[in-house]
């Protein structure tokens, strides 16, 4: 059985950004394997499973990608200046390690005077921050790093109290539902794809070619969702970690089919599993790419509730996780 935690230390030590998920997406072939009839992985580099069924075509998808960084100069001291790759809270940058793709590792740190003259750091710009890999000289830095390398928090993944600390549970923790979803379903009616998806934090890239492609009959996005539980959060503020996966109701990029929404609150009460209903003001998923492919495919979201997301330090329960495993076997089995 696929253990949670082994899961997200291995995905989390190999993630990189939008784009470059190819190492991630072999190793997510190799564990996904035993548990369909056939894998591909298409030309934007999405790997879709696909397990046979005669009835109607479900995709079920998790993004692959990271946010992150890309090395965009080195200065003459073998500082490296980026520009970030997904969405980023600069007050979160600080003195954060990083990993670069070759394996070096690093500190974001911030320049002195923008430090010292900005009271908020979330106001200071993307451009006072640099990563020191120690190298001392441009051509010590030069010789380890090339412009358009990339990099991702290194924070590591630790678990306590019943939950998952990590650098990367958006969305690596979703495509972990997937691959316990496909390795514990047994029979279903539906025809199945579970697509591990790309450059989602770049514009849901991933998830509208794939849909294209697949064309089903009904989309189903596992991905993270905020929530309402800690003193610095209120725009979640039904949703808590531990009270079971969400069913999504509408974000920014679109308002789930009825039809779906209920499809998966009947597998919720069919498992007998707690769920949440979500709604944010805010960001999307896939789903919203999905829902707007072809001449418009049904749609809807399962999230799992996480604090502080995209943080080097994002937090989810593991009974949330097991739940929307149980949640989605409840809709899709027969």
């Amino acid at each position: 059985m696929f253990d949670i935690l082994t899961l997200q230390k291995e995905l989390s030590a190999i993630a990189l950004p939008s784009g470059f998920e190819g190492v991630t997406a072999e190793h997510l072939k190799k564990l996904a394997g035993p548990f369909c009839d056939e894998m591909a992985i298409d030309p934007l580099g999405s790997l879709i499973c696909h397990k046979k069924g005669e009835g109607e075509k479900i995709m079920l998808c998790a993004h692959m990608d990271v946010i992150g960084f890309m090395v965009t100069y080195i200065d003459e001291k073998g500082y490296l200046r980026f520009e970030p790759i997904g969405g980023h809270t600069t007050a979160f940058l600080h003195r954060t390690p990083v990993r670069l793709e070759n394996g070096l590792k690093g500190v974001i740190m911030c320049e002195k005077w923008a430090e010292e003259s900005k009271k908020n750091m979330a106001d200071i710009p993307v451009s006072a921050f640099y990563i020191d890999i120690g190298a001392g000289s441009y051509e010590k830095a030069k010789e380890l790093v090339q412009i358009g390398d990339v990099a991702v928090f290194d924070s590591g993944t630790y678990s306590q109290n019943g939950c998952v600390i990590t650098n990367y549970a958006d969305d690596l923790v979703a495509c972990i539902v997937l691959l316990k979803t496909m390795e514990s379903l047994k029979e279903s009616p539906y025809d199945l794809y579970f697509v591990f998806t790309v450059q989602e934090e770049r514009g849901l890239y991933g998830a509208m070619t794939s849909a294209y492609t697949i064309h089903p009959d009904m989309g189903i996005t596992l991905d993270v969702c905020g929530t309402g539980d800690t003193p610095s959060e209120t725009a979640y503020r039904d949703v808590k970690l531990g009270m079971g996966p969400t069913v999504k109701v509408r974000d920014a990029s679109l308002i789930c089919n009825p039809q779906v929404v209920e499809f998966l609150r009947k597998g919720a009460e069919k498992a007998g599993v707690p769920y949440q209903n979500e709604i944010i003001l805010s960001g999307g998923t896939d789903a919203g790419a999905i829902q707007r492919t072809h001449g418009g495919i049904l749609s809807g979201v399962v999230s799992i509730p996480t604090r502080h997301v995209h943080s080097p330090a994002e937090i989810y329960s593991l009974s949330d996780v097991e739940n929307a495993v149980k949640l989605l076997l409840g809709a899709l089995e027969k």
